[in-house]
């Protein structure tokens, strides 16, 4: 007797989250982004919570302001934490190190701690443009690039070379514009910073 065949199609990609959470909030008197709270918890909280929501994992957290308070303060259960002792140096060491944490993954989605308003909508839309391992995407409010942004794995070495200082992969993304995929999200989320003291009242 044969045993039942499984059927085979194709698999369905890994698409990472990474959440860039090292901020130290420098305009708001040193106090650590990832620990603002919000809702109920900690900004860190919900940022992980938003990427699973949106359909991402494994999740990875690149920790930097008071990592150590943050590892004890959060809960980041399942997460992946990944630490950056250079964090004060900008967005872009951050950025290296997450990308490097993120293995076999067939795409990252990165979002930032300190956006609370970009919400699991957004990034489900984010993550669906996804096509391939050089897929290249981005949300789009008003038209406009903003984040989350999705890198295809084929392209993280180049992204991990031009990330320094604060710049993040803005540098890569301008030079590589035409190979976005913008996908309009201003009809579900609101991509304000939390920088400053004046911005805390969008925390609730």
């Amino acid at each position: 007797m044969s045993s039942p065949r499984t059927p085979t199609g194709p698999q369905e990609p890994v698409v990472a989250g990474l959440l860039l959470a090292a901020g130290g909030g420098r305009r708001l008197g040193g106090r650590p982004k990832a620990l603002l709270e919000h809702r109920g918890g900690r900004l860190v909280e919900h940022a992980v919570r938003t990427l699973r929501e949106g359909g991402c994992g494994p999740v990875h957290v690149v920790l930097g302001a008071a990592a150590e308070r943050v590892r004890v303060e959060a809960d980041l259960t399942g997460c992946v934490v990944v630490d950056n002792p250079a964090w004060e140096e900008g967005m872009g060491s951050s950025l290296r190190l997450g990308l490097a944490s993120l293995g076999a993954a067939d795409a990252a989605l990165v979002l930032l701690v300190d956006q609370p308003g970009i919400g699991a909508d957004a990034v489900a839309r984010v993550r669906a443009a996804y096509r391939s391992r050089s897929s290249l995407a981005a949300a789009a409010y008003g038209g406009r690039r903003g984040h989350p942004v999705l890198f295809g794995a084929d392209r993280w070495e180049e992204i991990a070379a031009g990330a320094e200082g604060d710049q993040g992969a803005r540098a890569y993304l301008r030079a590589h514009a035409d190979a976005i995929t913008l996908v309009e999200c201003g009809d579900v989320a609101e991509p304000y910073d939390i920088d400053t003291p004046e911005d805390l009242r969008h925390l609730g």
